[in-house]
């Protein structure tokens, strides 16, 4: 099989891997599994994109790594997760933030009610450095200019794409060394994801790596370096991210390219795929 190639590295130890995710096995509520065996590398200073329909498990590997699989009630029965070569079980998500780690969930989860500046204060909750808060606040004014402008308002009021920014630019604020993005261009116009694929390449120019949990495969493999596709919990492809994008299949049934027509990747609920994926 062809798929497993980055993952790969590491069970044998070659390379570096800041993010490792070896053979992961999570179940909810004892009943349901929903991954089945995921392994993936997100080398420092990398974009790796993880593509996936509804339901395919992107979110669920998210709370894997950050620790809020409890709250869901669910847990990892099989596989390891590590970040910097450390196994991540047993360690609460504030934890995982003071080691590097910062997540933007789906659906931008701001606080409505206070003002911009606020909300990235609590975002620079464990920022034990006034030295060291204000230079993150300063580099994250730097990536969104309008949030410098609308740093007094009232967050409940900006625009959807405003929002995406406070929470991206919140999520900064303890200068993580690794970003993880789950559904950033959700909901937004082509143009303001035009705008946030700009700036995630330029947070990670800046030295963060990130994994970008996407169903726009068109904007997640246009940036990435790496990608993998995840169907029904299990990854059935993965390489270098312009090898996906001229891929066929992904062409056909991720960018609604080819035999299937045209259509909203964000439709497809299987990810069917050939005997020649698998050859």
């Amino acid at each position: 099989m062809g798929a497993m190639r980055q993952a790969d590295t590491i069970a044998t130890g070659e390379g570096t891997t800041l993010l490792g995710v070896t053979g992961l096995e999570v179940v909810y509520s004892d009943v349901i599994l929903v991954l089945r065996g995921v392994s993936l590398a997100v080398p420092p200073g990398s974009i790796v994109a993880l593509l996936g329909a509804n339901g395919a498990g992107k979110t669920t590997l998210l709370r894997a790594v950050t620790g809020l699989l409890p709250l869901h009630r669910g847990r990892i029965t099989k596989g390891h997760v590590t970040l910097d070569g450390r196994p991540v079980a047993g360690r609460d998500p504030a934890e995982m933030v003071r080691a590097g780690l910062s997540q933007v969930m789906e659906g931008r989860r701001i606080f409505a009610e206070l003002t911009v500046e606020d909300n990235l204060r609590a975002g620079g909750y464990v920022v034990r450095s006034r030295a060291g808060l204000r230079e993150a606040y300063e580099r994250v004014m730097g990536l969104f200019p309008i949030l410098a402008e609308r740093r007094g308002q009232v967050a409940g009021y900006l625009s959807g794409g405003e929002q995406q920014m406070l929470s991206m630019g919140r999520a900064l604020m303890p200068s993580p060394r690794l970003l993880l993005l789950d559904e950033p261009s959700l909901g937004l116009a082509p143009i303001i994801v035009e705008q946030i694929a700009k700036i995630i390449k330029e947070i990670n120019a800046q030295g963060t790596a990130i994994l970008l949990v996407e169903q726009n495969a068109t904007m997640a493999l246009s940036i990435a370096d790496y990608g993998y596709v995840l169907e029904h919990g299990r990854v059935v492809k993965d390489a270098p991210a312009p090898e996906l994008l001229a891929d066929r299949d992904i062409q056909e049934f991720y960018l609604g390219v080819g035999e299937a027509g045209r259509r909203s990747y964000r439709d497809v609920k299987t990810y069917r795929r050939r005997k020649r994926w698998t050859a």
